[in-house]
């Protein structure tokens, strides 16, 4: 499961389709209708806020709306009601981690968008997302650009 830090205008379309499926299992997670993945170090942010499904649901929807951007049919039904919500935290490093981690994916999978990235200067996180100074996030398990490509 990965739940990206960075917006989702980075991601090519096989990346946002995953992104939205898992957005939507970690959803199910966080309202109590899954028994699987619960322990995820990647909901760990999420579980942390004060009323995790509405986070949740504010990340799904920034997703959906980059999907609806670019003219993909994914099914609005899916999210509840859009509920007011504070930011979320990340780390510049966890935000240049996955970054990097990205590149690496569109370098194999869509190499013209991994191009078009690479020409940004400033990262822009998820919507939902604030920046503050620190390394990679505890929860991250940080892997070598070798295991990032397999």
């Amino acid at each position: 499961m990965r739940l990206w830090s960075l917006h989702p205008s980075y991601l090519d379309v096989k990346g946002l389709t995953a992104l939205w499926r898992e957005g939507l299992l970690a959803k199910a997670v966080l309202e109590g209708r899954t028994r699987g993945y619960q322990n995820h170090p990647q909901l760990e942010r999420f579980k942390a806020q004060p009323d995790p499904p509405a986070a949740i649901n504010a990340y799904l929807w920034e997703v959906w709306q980059e999907a609806d951007r670019r003219g993909y049919r994914f099914d609005q039904s899916k999210l509840g009601p859009l509920r007011p919500c504070p930011k979320i935290r990340v780390t510049e490093g966890q935000l240049r981690y996955e970054w990097a981690h990205l590149q690496d994916k569109l370098l194999r999978r869509d190499p013209p968008r991994q191009q078009r990235n690479a020409l940004v200067a400033d990262i822009r996180p998820h919507p939902l997302m604030e920046v503050v100074p620190g390394p990679i996030e505890a929860w991250e398990r940080e892997r070598t650009r070798a295991e990032r490509e397999n």
